[in-house]
């Protein structure tokens, strides 16, 4: 990948065929658990008429969407109350459609700006600040797939399944971090 640079109110960069692949395949599987999620939520005959959406009110079971989509209440894990485990219920029957809704938006921007077979994407700062989001969804959802960690090298032993794949997570935080890097120069 060629370097984020940023030229007046737009950033540029280039990608090879396999990094669009890849980055698109990451983008592509989250946006589908995320549309998966949403098909998850209750039909509410109130929605129609209020325009409220309303989604589940239990965390999901997946590791990856649960680090994604985070409990807006923190319970006491030794002592949930009720009413905690009521009103932790009801803030995520509340706020989640909208979570996934932008979750899904930012992914759709990288897929909508990122050529298919690689080449030069070129940005406006909104459109970066989608990508900023999508690529942090993205190395939320990988690094929890792989149980990355503060304390884990920078690379595992070759017989290590998750060797391969922690190259890709440490690409995307360089491939982030190099879009910050650009944004604010």
């Amino acid at each position: 990948m060629k370097t984020w640079t940023r030229q007046g109110g737009r950033l540029l960069a280039g990608f090879e065929q396999q990094e669009a692949a890849v980055l698109r395949g990451l983008v592509s599987q989250l946006e589908d658990m995320l549309q998966a999620r949403a098909e998850e939520a209750p039909q509410d005959p109130l929605s129609e008429l209020t325009g409220i959406r309303t989604g589940p009110s239990a965390s999901p079971d997946d590791p990856v969407l649960s680090r994604l989509l985070p409990d807006y209440h923190r319970l006491d894990p030794d002592n949930p109350t009720k009413e905690d485990l009521d009103s932790a219920g009801a803030l995520r029957s509340l706020h989640e459609p909208e979570l996934v809704d932008a979750k899904v938006g930012v992914a759709k921007v990288v897929m909508q700006t990122l050529p298919r077979d690689g080449g030069d994407v070129q940005l406006t700062l909104e459109e970066a600040d989608a990508w900023l989001s999508a690529l942090n969804d993205v190395r939320l959802a990988l690094g929890t797939a792989l149980d990355v960690t503060e304390d884990m090298p920078d690379e595992l032993p070759e017989e290590d399944p998750r060797s391969p794949h922690l190259g890709v997570y440490h690409w995307l935080t360089w491939v982030q971090e190099s879009l910050v890097q650009a944004i604010t120069a």
